[in-house]
């Protein structure tokens, strides 16, 4: 896959919970799990399952910081 973010997190897919028309699919990188909302659709033609090897790809113009 060639992609011009830099943001990319390799990991492997834990769950995948289908909704209505979304679907949350959990990848585990290195022991931290990232979870992407994506559609139905977007599951099916990608045949995400889990044990399968991904990337979640992040692309956001701002990143915050939170304390307690």
């Amino acid at each position: 896959m060639k992609i011009s973010a830099r943001n990319r997190l390799k990991g492997r897919i834990v769950e995948v919970k289908k909704g209505a028309t979304t679907a949350h699919v959990r990848l585990d990188v290195n022991g931290t799990v990232v979870t992407a909302s994506i559609t139905n659709e977007a599951v099916d033609e990608l045949k995400l399952k889990v044990g399968d090897t991904a990337y979640a790809v992040v692309k956001a113009s701002d990143v915050m910081i939170g304390l307690d």
